[in-house]
């Protein structure tokens, strides 16, 4: 065996790329400091090579356990299946990495050319007759083997990886299921292309100072330099990503502008031109129907929730129901607030869609004299980061060093070193906070390698956490919004999942959780973000160090529950097309703006309010891994209100004896468990949706 593993060793060390005698750092031993990725090493041209020679590797090892003469065991089956595709994991979180937060036509075109070829390999595996036989053998003896606990998830995961990977079906079957991985794999790609290009495409240049009526100076100053980059010297642009949009449509006194750039976003992908989504999703939408009745579920929804907390539609459907109808009570009340204020102003308009931020932003100034500028000046980005930092030191101890010595992808990106209060090393954080052309929307944590133990030793996890907020501009560094704020301690949650995880299992580490439970350890800490307690530690004014004033505190207390409505509507409405989407019973392809027009009658979606994603640029569930899963977010806002609220009734928010128990059965448990029994030993008991109904001002 020995032999063998020097062999493997000495072949990925040997293995070159790109037509010369240059060795693929891709695959090459990485002597770097917690061996983290070599970036300054790694070209576009090393990725397919990388990818071909990683796939050959551990289909290599998957014959040797398939052809094992041995009587199958947990060891020899089960936990060399999880060791399985080391390389294959590191190249392909290194690419969709990069990817995702680097991206160019280049990368783009990789990723098109691999996505099926990953599908294919996926399927190469999961139908391996020979390997199921003995995944199935150690299922059917699994009593007999004495396991513990943590190795019956692992096994129980598998087996039924195997199972919902079509091991069971017929031959031609079997056929039919490779080809709609396939066609997805492609599909998926090019929808997120789509959107990313549409995103990009869009820009709102302003050459005439009047039309800036309204707008904060970082709003101004940010347009200006974003212009001098495109080569719009002494204009102004504005673009669909969130850090420009949004404080346009806050402050705008041009509503036809808003309405311009408004429209922009909420049309990507369904403009019938060469980036149109509306066929690739319904085609999507189609292809995995046929999928979820080849293996025998009603819906595709009954698919991926029967390994989820929900476990299937009717229980999302009643969830998302209870919530809907006093958000929609309350989400008509602020309409109605607002137009009033409409026709105060001496203005005859029906109250639009793009209108609702501009108004929303000044009932706010209005009721509760509170300007989102007026807060931003104390969330300056690093003292924003020095604050979350601060929240994990004090809560579990853990230590934050910033690291000079490690490569960088990008010169935005920083690298901290996570230490436990005693020095030992915990593993890696890279942040990636600022938008650009080369990254995708949105915000997101994943890591180059999971935390895992192998041979009884501990591989410490190198995890990343990147955003799009708002720029440094001029002489004024990066000041932050409240939501900003509020999704980077989100993310940050997340990346606390992956580095404080403790399992010994990769496939069950850290994330590796059902979708509606994932979300809670970053959700929680959200909850800190805005609390007093906690604001007053981090929240300084980035010019004169002046701690937030009490004032501007009881103002974020009094508005906490302003706008609720809107906030709610919006993301039920997108969860519950998601949804719909995936509980279509007829394969047959749809109209997307019909259904998606049909959805929303359904519920009483006022016209005032758009889902958070329509279909056509909905990238978590048509790009993403959330497919009948963006429910996901309130169902774990049920267990992070619930789980907050065990802090604040013990008198102290940042009670160290409750975050080591939230530590040891949640950030340390990983899928180890079942979810709901590790929320209970955190908690004592169920979750009670109280919490998040006072929490959203729905009661």
């Amino acid at each position: 065996m020995k032999g063998y593993i020097m062999l493997l060793i000495t072949s990925v060390l040997m293995f070159t790329s790109c037509g010369n005698q240059e060795t693929n750092p891709l695959l090459a031993e990485w002597n770097t400091p917690f061996e983290t990725p070599p970036f300054e090493l790694i070209k576009t041209e090393h990725y397919m090579p990388a990818f071909n020679e990683a796939m050959k590797l551990q289909i290599d090892e998957i014959n040797a356990i398939a052809e094992n003469s041995n009587a199958a065991t947990f060891e020899n089956t089960i936990e060399a299946l999880d060791y399985s595709g080391a390389s294959l994991k590191r190249v392909s979180r290194v690419f969709t990495a990069m990817n995702e937060a680097m991206t160019n036509e280049k990368m783009q075109s990789i990723s098109k050319e691999i996505s099926p070829l990953l599908s294919k390999h996926k399927d190469d595996i999961n139908l391996n007759e020979k390997l199921f036989g003995r995944v199935k053998a150690v299922y059917d003896k699994k009593d007999s083997f004495n396991l513990t606990k943590e190795q019956y998830k692992l096994l129980d995961k598998y087996y039924k990886r195997f199972v919902r990977g079509g091991a069971n079906l017929a031959a031609d079957a079997k056929d039919e299921f490779r080809k709609i991985n396939e066609e997805l794999s492609t599909l998926s790609v090019q929808f997120g292309e789509n959107v990313l290009k549409e995103t990009n495409k869009f820009e709102l240049v302003i050459d005439n100072e009047k039309d800036l009526a309204g707008l904060p100076d970082g709003a101004i100053a940010g347009a200006a330099e974003t212009a001098k980059e495109k080569g719009y010297e002494g204009k102004w642009v504005f673009t669909i990503q969130k850090p420009s949009m949004l404080p346009f449509l806050q402050y705008s006194a041009k509503r036809d502008l808003r309405e311009k750039i408004y429209k922009a976003y909420f049309m990507k992908g369904d403009k019938n031109d060469e980036l149109d989504n509306k066929k690739i999703l319904s085609k999507i939408a189609s292809l995995r129907l046929k999928r979820a009745r080849l293996l025998g579920y009603d819906t595709h929804a009954h698919y991926v929730l029967e390994e989820q907390m929900a476990s299937n539609p009717a229980k999302v459907y009643a969830l998302l129901n209870q919530l809907w109808n006093p958000a929609l009570i309350r989400s008509r009340l602020e309409r109605d607030e607002m137009q009033q204020m409409i026709f105060a102003e001496g203005n005859n308009f029906k109250l639009e869609s793009w209108d609702w931020w501009y108004y929303a932003e000044k009932v706010k100034k209005a009721k509760y004299d509170l300007d989102e500028e007026e807060l931003r000046p104390y969330f300056e980005l690093s003292n924003v980061i020095g604050g979350v930092f601060d929240l994990a030191t004090r809560l579990w101890g853990i230590q934050f060093v910033e690291r000079n010595d490690i490569s960088k992808y990008h010169p935005d990106v920083k690298v901290f070193e996570v230490k436990e209060e005693d020095g030992a090393h915990i593993g890696i954080l890279y942040t990636d906070y600022f938008p650009r052309e080369s990254k995708r929307g949105g915000a997101w944590m994943d890591e180059f390698r999971r935390q895992y133990k192998k041979d009884g030793k501990m591989v410490t996890p190198v995890i990343y956490n990147v955003g799009n907020f708002s720029k440094p501009t001029g002489d004024k560094p990066a000041l932050l919004s409240i939501d900003e704020v509020n999704t980077l301690f989100h993310e940050f949650g997340h990346a606390l999942h992956g580095l404080l995880s403790n399992c010994t299992y990769e496939s069950i580490s850290a994330t590796e959780t059902p979708r509606d439970f994932v979300e809670f350890p970053s959700q929680v800490m959200e909850n800190w973000a805005m609390h007093p307690q906690f604001l007053k530690l981090y929240a300084k004014h980035y010019e004169t160090g002046e701690t937030i004033p009490d004032g501007i505190i009881t103002k974020i207390e009094n508005s906490s529950l302003f706008n609720q409505g809107f906030e709610t509507v919006e993301y039920l409405a997108a969860s519950i097309l998601d949804m719909d989407w995936h509980t279509i019973t007829a394969s047959e392809e749809l109209n997307v703006n019909d259904f998606e027009n049909a959805s929303m009658k359904k519920i009483g979606l006022i016209p005032e309010i758009k889902p958070r994603y329509r279909s056509a640029y909905f990238n978590h569930i048509f790009s993403g891994g959330y497919s009948s899963g963006y429910y996901s977010y309130i169902w774990s806002e049920v267990l992070d209100a619930d789980a907050f609220n065990a802090f604040e009734q013990s008198g102290d928010v940042l009670n160290k004896e409750l975050a080591a128990k939230y530590r040891k059965f949640i950030l340390a448990s990983g899928g180890t468990d079942d979810s709901m029994e590790l929320y209970k030993k955190f908690r004592g008991a169920e979750p009670e949706i109280e919490p998040l109904l006072k929490k959203r001002g729905l009661k």
